[in-house]
């Protein structure tokens, strides 16, 4: 039990520090100016819609369905390691007190944003219901109960079937855990205990088939691998990850691009990192993701100078990180092999980012055709991405 216990404790210290490592890259980047002005806008909209928002209203279901969906998505953290498969079977008849340390960790990093969810949800609540503050603050438990029974359940579930058919778990335990809540919302308690009810036995049910079962290694794993993996690749956006490998997707629905980069001899540079840029995923959805809150943004926030500060730091950070990750990628090519002048490669990176950056304006353009000055974010775009070739340094392209 003490070994197991010094396990938990130096794993779940390094996981801390990992993160903090990371973390601390991401919110001192453009994500923590991007999401300072996002919550503020969407907090004034939010004030705003709640000024003329009618009683009628379905906010019970609304709530319900959003906070459910949060709750039910539980996937555990064990920490566990590829080794553990064998270093840690003498242990296994003790293993209860390592996942018992999992859950309660699980549990507490995902509660706060169900909480969250709920918590901000109240003003909405107090303008189209009846609920007295005591009836609300009664919701607040049942959502912690709640998360926690989905905790426990995603836990045992994968646990008795090694990882099978977790999406119909989940699809069940949405639906109980959004049920569950309309009914504490609408004052319908006796209906809430029936599914918290149900719920517990669905739980103890999966519990006892899991005791049957030997500990499925392989599976918590490859769950904890993928888990900080998508982890890595996150904190890879704001700083380089030196053990992130990037997956390579052949994406041939995307092959007619290519058309747009000549396949000729005078072109090697400009078709290697056309194909590079569309077949690897950390660069691909780099563009993709940040094109899209652009455009979310253009399109929904009636705010001029949120959406211009916006675009403009997401434009930067489109521009500054392709550069970085095209230029400055140390594995070895092909072309190293040849008698290409290097300068070419830099020539051919600018290019592809000046294309899918226009590209990004004018998605942009499309999406904030209502407004008034709908030319200045795509316009701002193009500026900061240029301003920002002009004044980085280039990486060594090794």
């Amino acid at each position: 039990m003490n070994n197991l216990s010094q396990i938990w404790s130096k794993r779940f210290t390094h996981y801390l520090n990992e993160v903090q490592k990371y973390m601390r890259f991401v919110f001192t980047g453009h994500l923590a100016i991007v999401l300072v002005f996002v919550i503020g806008s969407v907090g004034y909209q939010y004030s705003e819609w709640l000024k003329v928002i009618e009683t009628s209203f379905p906010a019970e279901w609304v709530i319900a369905v959003l906070v459910g969906v949060v709750s039910a998505f539980s996937r555990p953290t064990t920490l566990l390691r590829e080794p553990d498969q064998v270093y840690l079977l003498p242990l296994e008849t003790k293993m209860g007190f390592y996942f018992k340390k999992a859950q309660q960790w699980t549990f507490f990093s995902q509660v706060g944003l169900a909480a969250v969810l709920y918590i901000v949800s109240i003003p909405l609540l107090n303008r189209v219901t009846d609920l007295s503050s005591t009836q609300i603050w009664i919701g607040l438990l049942i959502i912690i109960l709640l998360k926690l029974l989905n905790v426990r359940i995603e836990f045992n579930f994968r646990y008795a079937l090694r990882g099978k058919w977790v999406f119909i778990d989940r699809i069940i335990r949405i639906v109980f855990s959004i049920v569950a809540i309309q009914s504490v919302l609408t004052q319908n308690y006796l209906l809430m205990i029936v599914y918290l009810l149900l719920l517990i036995v669905y739980n103890f049910t999966w519990k006892k088939s899991g005791q049957e079962q030997p500990i499925p290694y392989e599976h918590f794993v490859k769950l904890e691998q993928n888990r900080m993996m998508a982890f890595y690749r996150f904190a890879n956006y704001f700083t380089d990850v030196p053990h992130l490998r990037g997956a390579i997707r052949r994406r041939a629905w995307l092959n007619f691009m290519y058309l747009l980069v000549p396949y000729t001899k005078n072109n090697t540079q400009g078709y290697l990192v056309f194909r590079t840029f569309i077949r690897t995923d950390d660069h691909f959805y780099l563009w993709v993701r940040l094109t899209a809150i652009s455009s979310i943004i253009a399109a929904f926030v009636n705010i001029p100078v949120v959406i211009l500060i916006v675009v403009a730091a997401l434009s930067f950070a489109t521009t500054i990180q392709l550069k970085y990750a095209l230029l400055s990628s140390k594995e070895f090519r092909m072309d190293m092999l040849f008698p290409v002048d290097t300068s070419l490669r830099t020539k051919a990176v600018h290019k592809l980012i000046r294309t899918f950056v226009f590209l990004q304006a004018v998605i942009v353009l499309i999406c904030s055709m209502g407004d008034s000055l709908f030319y200045l974010p795509p316009i701002l775009i193009l500026i900061v991405s240029e301003l920002t070739f002009y004044l980085s340094k280039n990486p060594n392209n090794r």
